[in-house]
């Protein structure tokens, strides 16, 4: 065991007190009657979109660092897709077989059915104080910490300098002036004025970067779901009468394009417009589209806020390896080993002492427009159970609402029932 006496409040047999009031009595280096050596379980999502960068590497590297000073400790790391991930952690805990840790898209669930370390039960003080304090607040139910972030990013609209040069255009800072650029672009025959992907795999980002830009959003100031509040259904409404309606956002029906597919066509140099993050820049780059970013139009001006997304870290009591996890887990959140993994996967550090050292490194300049929006960002309500399901919904039914024949009120009324039940059964 690392000397923490001083940073911790555990070490040797001492008592932790968790926010909720719970006491639970550590001994030495283990939980419950743990001794010898021990193994923990980790599950991890890929970042990588290759076998050359795959997050296997990541962690193996950061595994074999951390081991090497703490003989009594293996930790076996296994990675997967995002499209299996987090079903495979699904799997694992109901067949009684939870991870010791596991890195994910969501926690809440979890949380809800007691099945979580709290980050208190677990990490340093330090540790804990250098979490950006909005995701750190974004990984609460019911005002303790269950989810630890461990990667995130925020949106910023990219346009492709070239497409803009030559229709004489300008990057647009409202609504307004994004449709006349739209406009200006599709007259100069440009496939995708503003690619709009509502498509099934990631409508809910384009969805409620566009609410916040309206002054909306899926949650009310009080936490309660909001989505059918007339500033959304007013954004929805310009989407579908200024944008789809004029044959400004493509050939492809925003609800039958993809976030993915839009990347690969700006990356193709078809696109004037488009909301994304981080990781275009280098797919951009390497197709040799010249591009710049400016923080998403809104009404009257650029958005207040930023759509943040994070991905969470998230601990299992099932093991009982409490002591074990959070020194492990105190080397991960380290400045060095999260400023490595953010800059491997063109993602932005969850902690301030990373984020500190990244918006001065001058090899990282590129990401320091994404640094500043995420400071003002808001993220998914992921502290909601029922957030799954409702992001699900949004996904399925949103690109109805801008279609010729749908109506933006409508869905949104439906989307907004649908919150309601599912909240209500929680």
């Amino acid at each position: 065991m690392r000397g923490l006496a001083v940073q911790r409040r555990r070490t040797g047999t001492i008592a932790v007190v968790s926010a909720l009031g719970m006491t639970a009595v550590l001994g030495g280096c283990g939980l419950g009657g743990d001794s010898g050596d021990v193994t923990l379980k980790l599950v991890a999502a890929d970042y990588g979109d290759s076998e050359a960068n795959s997050s296997q590497k990541y962690w193996d590297k950061l595994v074999a660092e951390y081991e090497s000073d703490h003989p009594g400790v293996r930790v076996d790391v296994s990675v997967y897709s995002w499209n299996d991930v987090d079903r495979k952690v699904k799997e694992m805990v109901a067949g009684g077989d939870a991870p010791d840790m596991a890195q994910i898209g969501a926690y809440a669930d979890y949380a809800h059915d007691d099945l979580l370390y709290s980050a208190d039960e677990l990490l340093s003080i330090p540790t804990q104080a250098d979490f950006v304090s909005q995701l750190a607040t974004a990984g609460e139910v019911d005002s303790t910490q269950y989810g630890m972030p461990f990667a995130s990013s925020t949106r910023l609209l990219f346009y492709n300098k070239t497409l803009f040069s030559k229709a004489g255009l300008t990057p647009p800072t409202t609504w307004d002036e994004l449709a006349e650029d739209a406009a200006a672009l599709k007259a100069e025959g440009v496939k995708y004025p503003y690619a709009l992907p509502l498509g099934p795999e990631e409508a809910q980002a384009e969805t409620m970067q566009w609410l916040l830009s309206g002054g909306g959003g899926y949650t009310e100031d009080t936490g309660t779901y909001g989505i059918d509040s007339p500033a959304n259904i007013d954004t929805l409404t310009w989407l579908k009468d200024d944008l789809v309606g004029k044959g400004l956002t493509g050939p492809v029906a925003p609800g039958k394009l993809n976030r993915a597919d839009a990347f690969a066509a700006f990356a193709n140099g078809q696109v004037g417009m488009l909301n994304g993050h981080p990781t275009l820049m280098k797919t951009a780059a390497a197709k040799g589209v010249k591009f710049g970013m400016v923080p998403m139009p809104g009404v009257d001006g650029p958005t207040k806020y930023s759509m943040g997304v994070a991905d969470w870290m998230t601990a299992f009591k099932q093991n009982g390896h409490a002591e074990q996890i959070g020194d492990f887990l105190d080397f991960v959140y380290d400045e060095k080993n999260v400023l490595a993994f953010s800059r491997e996967y063109d993602l932005l550090p969850v902690t301030m002492s990373a984020s500190d050292a990244m918006s001065t490194a001058k090899q990282d300049q590129d990401l320091k427009p994404f640094l500043t929006e995420l400071t003002g960002s808001e993220l998914y309500p992921v502290g909601k159970v029922s957030w799954a399901e409702v992001s699900a919904a949004v996904k399925q039914r949103i690109g109805e609402a801008v279609t010729a024949g749908g109506s933006p009120a409508a869905i949104l009324n439906d989307l907004q029932s649908k919150a309601q039940m599912a909240e209500s059964t929680q």
